[in-house]
């Protein structure tokens, strides 16, 4: 089973359809004994991060979230699940984050040839390779919607990078842990070809 982390914020139930239309048990949960037994744990997003790191803290999911990632369990972040591994956020002064990732999360400044938020598709130019991107080409198109973006202090972790009046890193990898910008169950194809790649290196250990 591949837990998705209900703490009442994000796409909950469309990461999971997404998940289930290619082949794996995914379940909604809050419990963090399921969460601790998953094979793999998806952490979604949507909306601000102080208000996401609050949910985490009132629902006991904060200290499960970092043992699982520190377990080197298999783990995917999408658009703020990927903002919140990260040390802290310059949204609305600067929220602590889960401190998994070292780094920290920075936003676009609006201009006149810069809309704010990012929204809608946009290209990935991959860094280096994962597994969770196999059978992704380059310049692929995935789906954004956010107005901020992870500022790794290790760019070795980089994975993909995207441009929106100045390069920036649109998802990380390590061998475990994948996290995104773009939403994977809003892209399409693409994205469809993310959660499988995800989904069976949680379930057998490959992708």
């Amino acid at each position: 089973m591949i837990a998705v982390v209900d703490y009442g914020m994000g796409n909950l139930r469309s990461v999971q359809k997404g998940l289930e239309r290619v082949g794996f048990e995914a379940e909604v949960t809050r419990d963090p004994g399921r969460i601790a037994d998953a094979r793999g744990v998806v952490l979604p997003g949507v909306g601000a991060f102080h208000t996401c790191m609050e949910n985490l803290q009132r629902f006991g999911l904060v200290n499960v979230i970092q043992d699982v990632v520190r377990r080197k369990r298999p783990f995917l972040g999408i658009c703020l699940g990927l903002q919140l591994l990260f040390d802290e956020s310059e949204e609305f002064g600067s929220p602590d984050g889960l401190g998994l990732v070292p780094g920290k999360v920075l936003g676009f400044a609006a201009g006149d040839d810069l809309k704010v938020p990012h929204m809608g598709w946009n290209a990935i130019e991959i860094r280096k390779p994962t597994r969770f991107l196999e059978g992704i080409d380059d310049a692929s198109q995935v789906y954004f919607v956010h107005s901020f973006y992870a500022a790794p202090a290790d760019e070795s972790v980089v994975a993909t990078v995207t441009s929106h009046g100045l390069p920036f890193v649109s998802s990380i990898a390590t061998d475990h842990l994948f996290a995104c910008q773009f939403h994977p169950e809003k892209s399409q194809a693409i994205g469809l070809r993310i959660l499988e790649n995800f989904g069976r290196f949680a379930e057998n250990g490959c992708a």
